[in-house]
């Protein structure tokens, strides 16, 4: 018997593969995707600057662990930014809406200092800084 195709649309949620012969092979155990993690940082946006923190090079790492935690590394522009309270508080918030994510951990670390050589060209362009 020939194996049968089917569309994606006859595909359940979750189920990309098939096997030779047409069957849907047991799910892979849910993880979290790396893309969605940043695109939740793209997210969050300092009050004062309309570029979201990532292309302002303000996040330094991001793990994520297989028991779904993620721990994020970030900085500021500045110790005395005045929202160094509530950013890692929005990016605490970002992060955890991400599907399979079980525990976030946001650290604000000062070494390396940020400055403007860590912000993506469209950060750049957005900001008139060349």
């Amino acid at each position: 018997m020939a194996a049968r195709r089917r569309r994606v649309s006859d595909t359940p949620p979750n189920h990309g593969s098939w096997t030779p012969d047409g069957e849907i092979p047991p799910p892979a155990p849910e993880g979290i995707s790396e893309d969605a993690v940043l695109a939740a940082l793209k997210t969050v946006f300092d009050p004062e600057i309309p570029v979201d923190i990532y292309e302002m090079g303000l996040i330094y790492a991001v793990e994520i662990g297989d028991d779904g935690t993620v721990k994020v590394e970030m900085t500021l522009t500045t110790p005395s930014c005045p929202s160094a309270q509530e950013l890692p508080d929005m990016v605490n918030a970002a992060v955890s809406a991400v599907p399979n994510v079980t525990d976030v951990q946001v650290e604000v670390v000062w070494d390396p200092p940020w400055d403007q050589s860590r912000m993506s060209e469209d950060a750049r362009l957005a900001l008139n800084m060349y």
